[in-house]
């Protein structure tokens, strides 16, 4: 059997930027799955990915399947032949099918009969046999939303194909995909390099249009990329604000990646800085530079897809671009300062929120309302929280807000200190979206946390409300983001809140918009519902998150003391043991159906395990009833763990279930309040 190298390559046009790595390597899993699946061996396979083409290259790949046994059972042997020992109709028919007679027929034995069996051996199929079909396959099974047409020809896909290469070895495979036949071809740079490049062999692939400026490799693009901006960096001293999305889809559009510097006016820095670099990275994929404090300067780094002969050429082309990108936002800048947020508010009017939940300036002054609210609970300044609240939509009728919408909030914070406005309120407008996604930061001031917190239980609670929750992976409001953002920054920011009582306050400042009548608990239960994905990406295990939502509390803060007291009490060496006894107890209460006393009547025990039982738990009991005003959860659960020993005892000697029905009952009391004990923290029968 040979081994050799395969490539499979397709030529197109140029790929979509923010596809071509997820399209890659979908190419990539289609190809391996089903080369797996039709046993074929290799040593290593590769992906390549270029704007211009997706590619496969499978190293030591046998040149065939290897030849199999299959076995093909036929009637049983009662059946196949009558008494004289003639074989039957059925016999016959499943020889002729196999090619045999009846007498090359094997006998396949087993312990429920005897029946005809043949050993077909099967040969495998070739590489050039398999591959034009596996290919086929796998471009079909590309993830394309939408795909294109070109020419007179009904194919579909990304963009138009061009080449179609399969080699194994030194030698073609014969085959089509897309309506282009194979070659040995591949497409060179589209500028630096005319014609195709002829590959002789499958190996030469990388070196060969390394030679006709393409690094096909995606990776090592990217590092070229990233090396360059460094020593970019260090000649002009300077900081490139790289970002993962961004240096994605730059290295995703070019195939020879040539890294420049460009210059623009300084006095487009009088524009705040959020708005150039938006301009920068999202219009024109460039790098925005900073200095070593982190402000930024009139340079950016962009990078290109050609080798120029007169570099300065190039900046200059960029360098003109960029001006009217820069000076639009200059324009806004300047004529939006023309105009107070308070006065936009009643421009606010004209949007609509929601068609059944009102207009922005609507949800404006809800989130007023409860900014007040929230406020007061943690000691803030309620006035602000409300002024905040109320200008907190505003600068989305800006102009710069409307060209460069990702800006929302930041523009607020400057144009309120245009206004005058307090530096409380200016950054509470920028906190109100934040964390904007998982990782991201936290609002920085109190104000701005009831402002965040407000909105994202307004729109929470207005959706639910109308009864439009979330359905599988569609959540067009962004309500599971919401509800994580809500629990980070109560718990984060040790903000003593209650979930209930910020959703009563904001399904009353709905008024009669919402016609859900279980609003409260759906909202409810699905801001619990977030908890479990919270504490799991912070590696704590499901069997504590489901002790302490067994418990239901609805204060944040009081639910992350919890997890963290349940957490330790679960490494202590009495868990498992209280943990079973927990669930015992639970157990033999579940099948009890009389009235337990009021209390444990010490007068009613008998055995000296019980009598020693209540006097532990009794003492505990006065040390854990202050730990738990102060939710000292870790503490009470300590003091709680020493009831290991004398609950062995207890199951080991005594009788719970007593024939004395008082004698019972008041066994079952006692360890009723010892559950209860636990249960006041967290269930934990259920570690």
């Amino acid at each position: 059997m040979i081994n050799e190298t395969l490539l499979i390559e397709l030529g197109t046009e140029e790929l979509p930027p923010k596809s071509l790595k997820t399209l890659a390597i979908a190419f990539y899993d289609n190809i391996k799955s089903q080369l797996d699946s039709n046993a074929l061996s290799y040593s290593d396979i590769k992906w390549f990915a270029t704007p211009r083409r997706l590619a496969v290259q499978v190293i030591d790949l046998n040149d065939k399947q290897a030849d199999k046994v299959v076995e093909k059972r036929g009637p049983a042997v009662n059946v196949a032949f009558d008494e004289q020992g003639q074989p039957s109709k059925a016999a016959m028919g499943w020889a002729r099918s196999n090619g045999i007679t009846i007498e090359q027929a094997e006998r396949l034995v087993t312990p429920k009969g005897e029946w005809l069996l043949h050993k077909a051996t099967v040969s495998g199929k070739t590489i050039h046999e398999l591959v034009p079909d596996m290919v086929v396959t796998a471009l079909n099974k590309l993830p394309i939303a939408k795909p294109m047409r070109w020419g007179a020809e009904r194919i579909q896909f990304i963009r138009p194909v061009h080449t179609l290469t399969l080699m194994y070895g030194n030698q073609v495979i014969a085959g089509a995909a897309l309506g282009v036949n194979s070659s040995n071809q591949v497409q060179g740079h589209r500028f630096h390099h005319q014609g195709l490049v002829t590959l002789k062999h499958a190996n030469d692939y990388q070196a060969e249009l390394l030679k006709a400026y393409v690094e096909v490799d995606y990776q090592a693009r990217q590092d070229k990329i990233i090396e360059q901006i460094k020593q970019t960096e260090f000649d002009i001293s300077a900081v490139a604000l790289i970002d993962e999305e961004l240096l994605e889809e730059v290295t995703a559009l070019v195939e020879w990646p040539v890294t420049l510097v460009g210059t623009f006016d300084e006095d487009f820095l009088n524009v705040p800085a959020e708005p150039l670099i938006y301009s920068m990275k999202d219009h024109q994929k460039y790098f925005p530079v900073t200095n070593s404090d982190g402000v930024l300067v009139n340079k950016f780094i962009f990078v290109t897809n050609i080798e120029s002969k007169d570099p300065q050429q190039v900046i200059f082309g960029n360098e003109k671009v960029i001006r009217p990108r820069l000076a639009d936002a200059e324009f806004f800048f300047k004529t939006d300062k023309k105009q107070t947020l308070e006065s936009r508010l009643t421009t606010l009017e004209t949007v609509l929120f929601q068609k059944q939940l009102g207009t922005l300036k609507d949800k404006s002054e809800r989130i007023a309302h409860l900014s007040h609210l929230i406020a007061e609970q943690i000691g803030e300044d309620g006035v602000d929280a409300y002024r905040a609240g109320l200008l907190s939509k505003t600068d989305l009728m800006s102009d710069m807000v409307l060209e460069f919408p990702q800006v929302q909030g930041t523009m607020g914070k400057y144009y309120a200190l245009n206004d005058g406005e307090s530096e409380a309120i200016a950054q509470a407008l920028e906190d109100q979206y934040r964390p904007r996604y998982a990782g991201d930061s936290l609002p920085e001031a109190t104000i701005g946390c009831a402002v965040a917190i407000s909105d994202k239980i307004d729109t929470l609670v207005g959706i639910f409300g109308i009864n439009q929750p979330p359905k599988g992976d569609k959540d067009p409001f962004a309500l599971r983001r919401a509800a994580i953002g809500v629990i980070r920054i109560i718990i984060e920011k040790q903000l003593d809140l209650d979930l209930v009582t910020l959703i009563a306050e904001s399904i009353n400042l709905f008024g009669d918009k919402l016609i859900n009548e279980n609003t409260a608990d759906n909202v409810f239960h699905f801001i619990m519902g977030r908890f479990r994905a919270f504490y799991q990406e912070q590696g704590i295990t499901l069997d504590v998150i489901q002790a302490v939502l067994a418990k239901k509390p609805s204060a944040p803060l009081d639910f992350d003391k919890r997890i963290k007291a349940v957490t330790f009490f679960g490494e202590l060496a009495e868990a498992a043991t209280l943990a079973a006894a927990n669930k015992r107890v639970g157990n033999i209460l579940a099948k009890f159906d009389g009235q337990l006393y009021d209390a444990f009547k010490t007068e009613l025990a008998s055995e000296q395990a019980e009598k020693d039982l209540a006097d532990v738990f009794q003492s505990i009991s006065l040390k854990v009833a202050p730990l738990m005003a102060q939710k000292n959860y870790q503490a009470a659960l300590s003091e709680l763990a020493q009831l290991k020993t004398p609950i062995d005892t207890f199951f080991d000697n005594v009788m719970v279930m007593s024939d004395d029905e008082a004698v019972k009952i008041n066994r079952l009391t006692l360890l009723n309040e010892i559950r209860n004990s636990f249960f006041a923290i967290a269930d934990i029968s259920l570690l």
